[in-house]
C-alpha cells in the first residue's frame, strides 16, 4: 500500500491517527507513529505553549514523524501556540476551522506538510489555492468538530475530481474495510480519529472509557450545544459530533437560550469534573459502534493494515 502519505513520511500503513485535542495527546501520537503510522495531537485552545513543547518531546521520542493539529479561530488569541509548533517542527501540521490561510506559507517555510480538514468540495478547492500541500475530506460522519454537510463518501468522490493535490478521507473511517474503500476511491491514506479513542494511551477517564465502548453507531448527535454551553469561539459552521445524552437533547435547538444560562454552564463544568456523562460530552464519531474493546495504538494501526488483503481481492 503505497502511496504520497507513505512516502512522504516513510510510513507501513497509509494512515494518520486524527488530532483529538483533550484524547489523544504525545503519548498516543508516540504510538500511532511508531506503528508504522503517522501519530498526531491536537491542541486545546486554551493549551499553553509550554504544553505543546512537552507533548511534542514525547511524540518525538520514537524517532518518528509525528504531527500536531491546530485550531485556526483560537490561534489570534493564543499566538505562541504557533510558535510552539513552528520550534518544535513536527513533520506536519493540520490547522483547521477558521481562518488558516495566513499561516500556511510561514509553516511551509519552516519544511513542515501543511494540511487542513475541508467539509464541503469549494473548502477543499479554497484549501488547495491557499497552498496547502494535502487536504483531509472530512465526512459527517466524522467525530468531534467540522461540517456536517457532506457524508464522507460523496464528499471524497468530489474533492478528488476537484483537487489536485493529495487528498485524504475522514469520516467513519475505522476498520481495515474502511481504509480499503477510501484508498480504492483515490485517497492517498485515511485519517482516522474514533478508531483510536478505545486505545491504552489516550488520556480518556474510565467512565468516558466504558460509555464510548458501549455504545453503538446510532448513538451520537451532532451539533453545537457543548460549545454554546462552555462559550467557546467555534465558528458556527462547525458543530461537533458527540455521543447523545440528556444534556445534549435538553438544549438542542435552543442554543440561543443556552448561551444566556450561567446555571447550564456551571452544571457542564460540574458534570465534567465528575465524570457525569449523562450531562458531560465524549466527542467521538459513527464509527464508535465499530469500537468494541481496549487495545493498544499499535493493535488498532495493525488491524488497519488489513485493508491490503482486501485490495489485492481485485489486484487479482
Amino acid at each position: 500500500m503505497r502511496t504520497w502519505l507513505t512516502e512522504r513520511f516513510d510510513l507501513t500503513v497509509p494512515l494518520v491517527g486524527a488530532p483529538m485535542a483533550g484524547v489523544g495527546a504525545g503519548r498516543l501520537a508516540a504510538a500511532v507513529s511508531a506503528a508504522g503510522a503517522l501519530g498526531m495531537f491536537g491542541v486545546p485552545a486554551a493549551a499553553t505553549a509550554e504544553w505543546i513543547r512537552e507533548q511534542a518531546s514525547v511524540a518525538a521520542a520514537p524517532g518518528r514523524p509525528y504531527g500536531i493539529g491546530l485550531m485556526a479561530w483560537a490561534l489570534p488569541g493564543n499566538p505562541a501556540q504557533l510558535q510552539a509548533v513552528l520550534d518544535a517542527r513536527p513533520a506536519v501540521v493540520s490547522v483547521s476551522f477558521g481562518p488558516y490561510e495566513s499561516y500556511v506559507t510561514e509553516l511551509r517555510q519552516a519544511g513542515i506538510t501543511v494540511v487542513t480538514q475541508a467539509g464541503t468540495t469549494e473548502e477543499a478547492l479554497a484549501a488547495e489555492r491557499a497552498g496547502v500541500d494535502a487536504v483531509v475530506a472530512r465526512g459527517a460522519e466524522g467525530g468531534g468538530h467540522g461540517r456536517a454537510d457532506v457524508a464522507t463518501l460523496p464528499l471524497l468522490e468530489g474533492v478528488l475530481d476537484a483537487v489536485r493535490i493529495p487528498v485524504l478521507a475522514a469520516g467513519g473511517v475505522a476498520t481495515a474495510r474502511g481504509l480499503a474503500a477510501v484508498l480504492a476511491a483515490g485517497a492517498e491514506g485515511a485519517w482516522a480519529g474514533t478508531a483510536f479513542m478505545g486505545c491504552e494511551e489516550t488520556t480518556i477517564s474510565p467512565e468516558a472509557m466504558r460509555r464510548l465502548l458501549e455504545a453503538a453507531e446510532t448513538d451520537t448527535a451532532y451539533g453545537r450545544v457543548f460549545d454554546v454551553a462552555q462559550r467557546l469561539g467555534w465558528p458556527v459552521e462547525y458543530g461537533g459530533r458527540a455521543l447523545r445524552n440528556a444534556f445534549f437533547d435538553r438544549w438542542a435547538g435552543r442554543e440561543d437560550e443556552l448561551a444566556a444560562d450561567d446555571s447550564a454552564r456551571a452544571d457542564l463544568e460540574t458534570a465534567r469534573r465528575d465524570q457525569d456523562f449523562d450531562t458531560a460530552f465524549i466527542y467521538v464519531g459513527q464509527g464508535v459502534g465499530l469500537v468494541r474493546e481496549r487495545r493498544t495504538a499499535a493493535d488498532v494501526v495493525a488491524a488497519f493494515a488489513g485493508a491490503e488483503k482486501l485490495l489485492n481481492r481485485f489486484a487479482r
